[in-house]
């Protein structure tokens, strides 16, 4: 089984985050099952919140929060400074967070864990005029990870949204998922 934690904050799509890969991950044969953490009291704009994903090519049984993912996604640098992102990150796991500075510039480097930054803001605003990068993430997750293909990860997003929300969203994916392919060197 795989395990997604996703870090974000009221308001920027960390639960609807969790629910496409999980709607692209059962598009693509698989089980999977997607739920936030709100933290007690809902989910305030701004405030931290986490959202889980688990995919698996058998039915899904666990009911609770991911502590030991495999992958942890984080929507906002701004967290890094109030949550731990790496607690319970299984070794070798990966974290793709989204900021403009390197790896470095963050300050991380440790050797257990897999880093990688991807600047998926600047897309959102540039195709969705908003800073709601969460399409954008998916996409260079997508792309980093080899999880999933992008066929699925669009079909997922007409699932959730209309064709006027929905077609600027695959245009954010398929831009980060080229240039996260092209950064890695895929």
């Amino acid at each position: 089984m795989l395990e997604i934690r996703i870090h974000g904050r009221g308001g920027q799509g960390s639960v609807v985050t969790a629910e496409l890969l999980a709607i692209a991950a059962y598009k693509s044969g698989m089980y999977s099952q997607a739920f936030p953490y709100l933290g007690g009291g809902g989910e305030r704009r701004g405030a931290p919140v986490q959202a889980f994903c688990r995919i698996d090519r058998e039915p899904v049984q666990l009911k609770c929060q991911i502590k030991e993912p495999d992958y942890v996604i984080v929507q906002d640098e701004s967290l890094l400074d109030l949550v731990n992102v790496l607690q319970g990150l299984k070794p070798q796991g990966m974290v793709l967070i989204n900021s403009k500075k390197s790896v470095t510039e963050l300050g991380f480097n440790d050797p257990r864990f897999l880093f990688h930054t991807f600047a998926a803001t600047e897309i959102a605003i540039r195709i969705l005029k908003k800073p709601i990068m969460n399409t954008a993430l998916i996409g260079a997750f997508a792309a980093i990870t080899g999880l999933l293909k992008l066929e699925p990860l669009k079909e997922a997003i007409f699932d959730k949204f209309s064709i006027e929300i929905g077609n600027p969203n695959v245009q954010a994916l398929e831009e980060a998922y080229k240039l996260a392919k092209d950064s890695v060197g895929a």
